[in-house]
């Protein structure tokens, strides 16, 4: 007579983001005798720290943003879904899914993982939204790369040269890594786009960094910090810090100084590479929990949250001893949270409390000069150069991106030419006279504010 005795019924885990911390939890959990279900509102994961060059023109989109499902193929225990987590019930122990075509549904676990990222924050401003550039997600990258283009070839049409100034003019907001490695680059781009045109010289655009602290790339040591702005000045960049911006609208920003009166900068580019606040999702973790000023639920030593030991949140959605919003420490608690779950099903005792390691920071500049610090050596100029490739090649995702990236900075080197230039949104003949002062960029619609939330899941 056949047995009627049922299997136990494995362990679901479900993981909220494709992000670094996500995608390592995802990855540690592959052989377990666990169910993974790896929920995220876009298909790929996106290699944030390169997503500059995407909207600098130099690497092409899947280059930094595989797709989720190829690389989780060969894991049998783990199912990807395309989907938003709007809700999470912590004592039903499920979570709300929306899925692409709108419907939602109720998705159960034993062990959920939040690592849903964060999201742009305009301090109170949102209305401001309508006229930047966010840098969060690969839609933003490739809306910036249009109108950097746009911007000049609007350029070489004006006959007013306020409004010519106007578009030649980029002010970045943030003056952190992604702010100091997106100006650079603008400026060597100005340099190889010179011969390309008759009407204007792009060289006598305006970069404008700014800050509101009064230092740059604050977690790098301050030689470090000296020789960047040594660097990015030589280059041609405004470099304006303790400047707090005050407005935005469709034509420039006011920036207001500690000391002196305010500056308005006319501009049809403000990118935002500044502030930054954890997943809403956060606030649905902290029923037991304190969110500190960044909206970053505070968590246990182990990554779980107070009082549901079920629940882990890691990377920006996470304080776990203030550490900073980085790929690294993501990824060392997505692992530590494999391993944890790894030990705990095979009733094992539980590894001890995450301990950060930090394996060093690093900026790029230029195309032959960028700072590193690596396990206490400061690196400058090539060798940091070198440094920096190295790490960046190691922390992306399969060998094919690698390889890709790798020949497209080779080819750069080489040929000073950056392949990803086209323009492919149609231009609007609607849109008001170019060469008019008080026209508007026919470039910043207010889809801007919709979508400069995109990004949470990373």
């Amino acid at each position: 007579m056949p047995s009627t005795t049922q299997q136990p019924a494995r362990p679901r885990v479900v993981i909220v983001g494709a992000g670094f911390g996500g995608l390592m939890a995802a990855r540690g959990l592959r052989h377990a005798p666990m169910d993974i279900l790896l929920l995220d509102r876009t298909n790929h994961h996106l290699f944030q720290p390169l997503l500059y060059q995407v909207a600098t023109g130099i690497l092409a989109p899947g280059e930094i943003a595989p797709p989720v499902r190829k690389i989780m193929r060969r894991a049998a225990n783990t199912r990807f879904e395309l989907g938003d987590v709007t809700e999470i019930q912590l004592d039903h122990r499920a979570v709300t899914v929306c899925g692409p075509d709108g419907r939602t549904r109720q998705v159960p676990y034993d062990y959920l993982i939040v690592a849903a990222g964060a999201q742009d924050t305009y301090f109170g401003h949102d209305e401001w939204a309508a006229h930047l550039y966010p840098m969060k997600t690969l839609a933003h990258a490739l809306r910036l790369r249009e109108q950097i283009l746009l911007a000049y070839e609007y350029a070489a049409n004006c006959t007013d040269v306020a409004e010519q100034k106007r578009w030649m003019t980029f002010a970045i907001v943030g003056a952190g890594p992604t702010g100091v490695e997106l100006a650079g680059q603008l400026a060597t781009l100005c340099e190889e786009l010179r011969p390309e045109f008759d009407q204007i010289d792009p060289t006598c655009s305006r970069i404008v960094l700014i800050d509101a602290l009064d230092e740059l790339l604050t977690s790098f040591p301050e030689t470090l910090r000296t020789h960047a702005k040594d660097r990015l000045r030589s280059l041609g960049v405004d470099i304006a810090l303790g400047a707090k911006v005050t407005d935005v609208d469709t034509n420039g920003i006011t920036i207001t100084t500690k000391d002196g009166p305010s500056e308005r900068i006319e501009t049809h580019t403000a990118i935002w590479a500044a502030g930054v606040r954890a997943s809403p999702l956060a606030a649905a973790l902290a029923t037991d929990a304190e969110v500190d000023g960044k909206g970053r639920v505070r968590v246990r030593p182990d990554c779980s949250v107070p009082g549901h030991p079920e629940v882990f949140a890691i990377g920006d959605l996470a304080n776990l001893d203030d550490l900073p919003g980085l790929c690294e420490p993501a990824m060392q608690q997505g692992s530590h949270v494999a391993k944890t779950l790894r030990r705990r099903v095979s009733g094992k005792s539980e590894p001890t409390a995450f301990a950060y390691r930090d394996l060093g920071t690093t900026a790029t500049i230029s195309g032959k000069d960028a700072i590193a610090n690596v396990f206490g050596v400061k690196l400058h100029g090539l060798l940091g150069k070198l440094a920096w490739a190295l790490v960046h090649i190691a922390f992306l995702v399969g060998w094919g991106n690698r390889a890709g990236v790798l020949v497209r900075w080779l080819f750069l080197g080489i040929t000073r030419t950056r392949p990803e230039r086209m323009i492919v949104t149609a231009l609007d003949h609607r849109a008001p006279d170019p060469t008019s002062p008080d026209s508007t960029a026919p470039s910043t619609p207010s889809t801007h504010k919709r979508e400069s939330n995109a990004g949470a899941s990373r």
